[in-house]
């Protein structure tokens, strides 16, 4: 039996190996970006270059997106070439964009009218984890629709957790976007005390990395920022945005977020400084 015709929009930092996953796991896979470099490595591979979001709907049965901002999302998927123009009855979106749950639902329900099935299932683990197929993907919409692309995501996901209704992924989202804020502020912290107390922060890491302070960032992201590597796996621009999101979600439920709050200050801080399309990591020159 052949496989569903796959269609990837974003091949950038992340996108990029979670399509190749698709493509290595047999997926016929055609792929749309608005920069047509980045997906060089997966067209040497046998994938087929498509003009538009529309284009790539026309020839395919289920589409992952994985984009910049909210307002991009809208135009991939709404616009006068989007995927809702060349999209058929019987087919599934997913965006895996870090958007807002508002958009989600708008998406849902516009994809109901055209018959078509939309999941919003944002992921989490940086470039890291896209590389080695193992991100957490959290995933909002028709539980049914969910069980159907499951085999799909273990191709690039380890941790995938069905969350709910439509929007339901996005927030989910938002909550690890939350706890990561104030943490990357703890990691920071920790580094710059270890180097003021005279200590080897390389050797203070084989310590506490796996103990209760244990993380993600403090495994993965503070080895970077001792090496002073702040190459992207995830940009500090990208991670403002989320935030902002976060904040505004937060308002409409009368929830105060000051580590959340404090987090966006110092990130916008740091782009101010050029440093928007540096890693998150670059968060410890706050500390210099």
């Amino acid at each position: 039996m052949s496989k569903e015709r796959v269609g990837f929009i974003g091949t950038g930092v992340m996108g990029k190996h979670m399509a190749a996953h698709l493509q290595k796991a047999g997926y016929p896979l055609f792929v749309y970006s608005r920069t047509k470099s980045k997906a060089n490595d997966l067209l040497e591979s046998g994938a087929i270059w498509c003009e538009t979001p529309a284009q790539l709907a026309s020839k395919t049965n289920i589409v992952f997106t994985i984009i910049g901002e909210p307002k991009d999302v809208e135009q991939v998927y709404t616009g006068e070439n989007g995927l809702f123009t060349g999209g058929q009855a019987g087919q599934i979106f997913v965006d895996m964009t870090t958007s807002k749950p508002t958009l989600a639902k708008k998406l849902y329900q516009k994809g109901k009218e055209k018959n078509i099935d939309v999941l919003d299932a944002p992921v989490s683990g940086g470039d890291i984890f896209a590389r080695s197929g193992k991100l957490s993907v959290m995933v909002g919409g028709d539980q049914d629709v969910f069980n159907q692309l499951e085999p799909l995501f273990k191709t690039f996901g380890e941790n995938i957790v069905y969350q709910g209704s439509a929007g339901a992924g996005q927030h989910t989202k938002m909550a690890n976007q939350v706890a990561i804020a104030s943490n990357m502020i703890g990691v920071c912290e920790a580094i710059t005390y270890a180097r003021k107390a005279g200590l080897d922060p390389e050797t203070v890491l084989k310590s506490i990395s796996l103990g209760a302070a244990g993380s993600y960032s403090l495994t993965n992201l503070a080895p970077r920022m001792i090496k002073e590597d702040y190459a992207p796996g995830f940009f500090i621009k990208h991670f403002i945005k989320d935030m902002k999101i976060a904040l505004e979600e937060a308002e409409k439920m009368e929830l105060h977020l000051p580590g959340l709050e404090m987090a966006k200050k110092m990130y916008e801080e740091l782009a101010e400084r050029g440093e928007a399309e540096s890693g998150t990591q670059a968060l410890i020159k706050h500390y210099k």
